[in-house]
């Protein structure tokens, strides 16, 4: 995982625009990217395995103030693969240990439940239902909001470097 740079960003156009993501993520056009990868309060990620870019991931209120920070998006160019776990990982991490965010959230699709649980596997907790708070593709939809605090993941990866396996 590293920080996305201007040219990644037809990548991160292309699997914005994968068949099936249509119901799932948003899409947004060149300009639209360009203006918010120069700003500070965002920050995009790149996922490269074997020498290619295998997703990203776009954080919103980076480092901001209010100790809080929006998983905004995340995708992946293969999806399951496992992947979208590993970078959700990543994310996390860098979240974490770059800032002093204290609640990492994000809201998904109430029918997403692949997203769901890769989102918990990395230690999201569900909070409930915003009723209609997403205005995507012309009509209302409910999301499942979901969050990790500070204190969570600190409790997480102590376990974690306690155990054999980690993500």
């Amino acid at each position: 995982m590293r920080r996305a740079i201007g040219p990644d960003i037809p990548f991160i156009m292309r699997t914005e625009r994968l068949e099936g993501y249509e119901e799932l993520i948003d899409r947004w056009e060149e300009a639209q990217h360009r203006a918010a990868l120069a700003e500070s309060r965002y920050k995009y990620f790149v996922a490269e395995a074997d020498g290619r870019l295998v997703g990203f991931a776009i954080l919103r209120d980076w480092a901001s103030s209010e100790q809080t920070t929006l998983v905004q998006r995340v995708a992946v160019a293969e999806p399951g693969r496992g992947l979208g776990r590993a970078i959700m990982w990543a994310v996390v991490r860098a979240a974490f240990t770059e800032t002093d965010v204290h609640r990492l959230w994000l809201g998904c699709f109430t029918d997403n439940l692949r997203a769901q649980r890769s989102y918990e596997a990395v230690g999201f907790v569900a909070e409930g239902v915003a009723r209609g708070s997403a205005f995507f593709r012309g009509k209302h939809c409910d999301e499942l909001v979901l969050s990790l605090l500070r204190p969570e993941w600190e409790a997480l990866v102590r376990r974690l470097a306690k155990s054999p396996r980690t993500p």
